[in-house]
């Protein structure tokens, strides 16, 4: 285990895994982050799982007693909806996805089409209603010159006793009968969410620490953008993969309480 011998100014969390899982907090997560909390230190929770908004994320948190406001959330949809209002405003989108994103892309603003033809724009999220007719409507979209666009690439999302296809298999499926790579994945790993949360931190990368279960997600984010990050394996991550992979986390933790110094 490598664990840090300072504290930092920012703390980023992941939340599935890291924090909880299912409906339990991970044992010392409430504990350590009220205790970073307590010195002064900001704490903010970043999930690429856009199937809930941040407001039941805030809340989920709160009920399991660590209260937490919804401005110290920020989720994959967040980061779309200003990606896109940035480039595309207004425009008419076909989202493979569940009902939360398509809320969401609503209110920010865009017009949600079941058409093909009517298609500026396919989305591809997590999205546990899949099915081929959502799949022949953005192979017909994106022949006809949409553009593509997902929430976060992750292959599976964790789950009490196993995990469920995330949207990285809604990808490869688009991606497999068009030809068309996805244009931007705006979750983490990208630079728009690791820029999104530092403005929400308000503070410069090097004074960040990015605490999660995945190396190729949370730990890349991290050190890409210039912060510290942390490896729980607590989630997704073994210690047989940590030793595998090409990823190198600044930290390596057993459990969150391991953050704070010795």
């Amino acid at each position: 285990m490598r664990r840090p011998d300072r504290l930092f100014p920012g703390y980023v969390f992941d939340l599935d895994g890291t924090v909880y899982l299912g409906d339990a907090l991970l044992p010392t997560a409430g504990d350590t982050i009220a205790r970073l909390r307590a010195t002064g230190c900001r704490t903010v929770f970043l999930s690429n799982n856009p199937t809930h908004p941040p407001e039941e994320y805030a809340a989920k948190l709160t009920r399991l007693g660590l209260p937490t406001d919804v401005g110290d959330i920020l989720v994959s949809t967040q980061v779309l909806v200003r990606f896109l209002q940035e480039r595309m405003p207004g425009a008419r989108l076909f989202v493979i996805g569940e009902a939360p994103l398509v809320r969401a892309l609503a209110a920010g603003g865009f017009e949600v089409v079941d058409q093909a033809d009517r298609t500026d724009a396919v989305i591809a999220s997590f999205d546990r209603t899949f099915a081929y007719p959502k799949l022949q409507v953005a192979f017909d979209a994106i022949r006809a010159g949409a553009r593509f666009f997902a929430t976060n690439g992750d292959r599976y999302c964790p789950v009490p006793g196993g995990g469920q296809p995330d949207a990285a298999a809604v990808i490869a499926a688009v991606e497999a009968c068009t030809g068309t790579a996805c244009e931007a994945i705006v979750g983490k790993p990208s630079h728009h969410t690791s820029e999104a949360v530092l403005a929400m931190l308000g503070l410069p990368a090097a004074d960040c620490l990015v605490t999660g279960d995945r190396l190729e997600t949370d730990v890349r984010m991290g050190l890409d953008a210039g912060m510290s990050a942390a490896i729980t394996l607590t989630g997704a991550t073994t210690a047989a993969m940590l030793n595998a992979s090409p990823v190198v986390p600044t930290y390596v933790i057993e459990r969150l309480a391991d953050l704070l110094p010795a």
